[in-house]
């Protein structure tokens, strides 16, 4: 947090505005949220998911909220002016499913079970649609090379719940909108499948049967046989604890390959 002001009584406000801020959205829902959700599923890091099935304790928690918050406040403003928009099409239904709680896999087994919100369904188009509030710079990334394998996956399961809800699918869509002094946007969307969905949860499960019989609670050496990708996004890891040696209590994140070599280029 940066907090600064005109004068002292103003310096303090900031910083108690700012605190405010951070421990509002610290004990929001979302913050709190215990489960894995669709957006999580395609997380190319199977280290940090296992740490998420085990509700490990978070030890990056000084991650800067302000991007989530907003992001926040577009979903809810799109969805107050899409209800206001909202038209009978007959046989009771209405053309929009509107930030609705869809069930992507139902399961006795609670680890197994995965819900999530959808931000908009078009019964009319047959798109289910995702809002993603960037910064300009992913905006371009996003742009150029498509959405990535966790955006594409979480598509693919909000399409699955509503197939599951009994709605008929026919395009998945993540509408990129760029915080930037002018209105910049992309979308990208492919047509549904299912298979795309189902292949991300039997990852899942592999994964948590994996870190399940490792029980790292257990054995803490355990965790280094799980592994990380080659070029993982660690920044905004909740698990994230730099120089960490100990897996048990954070992950030091992607060593460089030559990072031996380089500190005896360094020294010598």
């Amino acid at each position: 947090m940066i907090a600064t002001g005109s004068d002292e009584y103003s310096h303090r406000l900031a910083e108690q505005i700012g605190q405010f801020i951070i421990n509002a959205d610290t004990n929001s829902g979302r913050s709190l949220q215990k489960a894995i959700g669709p957006s999580e599923v395609g997380e190319a890091c199977e280290r940090q998911l296992s740490y998420k099935l085990l509700d490990w304790p978070e030890t990056n928690t000084n991650r800067d909220p302000i991007a989530a918050i907003i992001g926040t406040g577009f979903h809810l403003w799109m969805a107050e002016k899409f209800e206001a928009r909202q038209v009978d099409i007959g046989g009771g239904r209405t053309r929009y499913r509107i930030e609705e709680r869809v069930t992507v896999r139902d399961s006795p087994i609670p680890a197994a079970r995965l819900t999530g919100s959808s931000d908009l369904f078009d019964r009319l188009r047959r798109d289910n649609l995702d809002w993603k509030l960037v910064g300009k710079s992913s905006h371009d990334k996003y742009r150029r090379q498509g959405p990535g394998e966790k955006y594409r996956v979480q598509a693919h399961l909000y399409g699955m719940g509503q197939e599951n809800a009994g709605e008929d699918v026919h395009r998945v869509v993540v509408v990129f909108v760029a915080r930037h002094h002018e209105l910049m946007v992309h979308v990208w969307s492919e047509p549904y499948d299912r298979s795309v969905a189902e292949a991300a949860l039997a990852r899942l499960d592999r994964i948590r049967d994996h870190v399940m019989a490792l029980d790292p609670e257990a054995h803490p050496e355990h965790w280094a046989q799980i592994p990380i990708p080659d070029k993982p996004n660690c920044r905004f890891c909740p698990w994230l604890l730099p120089g960490s040696t100990d897996l048990s209590t954070g992950c030091p994140g992607a060593q460089p390959a030559n990072a031996g070599a380089s500190l005896q280029a360094l020294i010598a």
